[in-house]
């Protein structure tokens, strides 16, 4: 049995395009697979905390030497970290911000990227070589863009700040498996819209 763990960033509820996205592929799956189990986070419409200075000091004091002022500032990360490695297939639903992703599913992340957590350096000192501790999962990134051109070798590549960064950042924390599905113009609607949406509701009723 497969577990789920669906993340949703978009600060947006019924008009959220990648929302929607998200709801098709939980549909789509529960369908396939009815006994796998579905857990949702909000990163979007309800409040990520950001990290702090005590929870840095939390994160970089080994775990046999926290105090309770440490505990309670890792508690909610503690859970985030939990839900990742409790289940083995990640949905991202996320839109494009400004080229890059929505402040709240950044506060996911910063609470999550935690040394000897869900990542550590080969040597156990700085080094610049980094294992991912997430072992075994799989990844997929469905994002909605206003406007197109941000894939591969496309023409505004370059300004992909979006699943480029969930890509890597995913990666660094081990999960290798990565599918990238984007809804594309949004900005522009009508038929040059529509097409993108038939497209990529194709792409995700046909993921088994």
């Amino acid at each position: 049995m497969n577990k789920l763990l669906i993340i949703n960033a978009s600060i947006r509820a019924e008009r959220s395009y990648s929302r929607k996205l998200t709801q098709l592929f939980v549909n789509n799956w529960t369908s396939r697979h009815p006994d796998d189990h579905i857990t949702f986070r909000e990163a979007g419409l309800e409040i990520i905390e950001p990290i702090n200075e005590k929870w840095i000091a939390g994160a970089f004091t080994k775990p046999e030497n926290r105090n309770e002022e440490n505990q309670k500032a890792l508690q909610f990360s503690n859970e985030l970290i939990k839900e990742l490695k409790e289940n083995n297939i990640y949905v991202i639903g996320t839109p494009m911000y400004n080229w890059s992703i929505p402040s709240g599913l950044k506060a996911y992340i910063d609470q999550v990227i935690r040394i000897n957590e869900t990542w550590k350096f080969r040597s156990g000192k700085p080094d610049g070589d980094y294992v991912g501790l997430l072992e075994n999962k799989k990844l997929f990134i469905l994002s909605s863009r206003g406007d197109t051109g941000y894939g591969e070798s496309e023409k505004n590549e370059h300004m992909n700040f979006q699943t480029t960064y969930l890509k890597f950042v995913f990666g660094m924390m081990g999960v290798k498996d990565v599918t990238i599905i984007s809804l594309d113009n949004e900005e522009f609607g009508g038929e040059i819209f529509e097409e993108s949406k038939r497209d990529i509701f194709k792409i995700i009723s046909a993921i088994e």
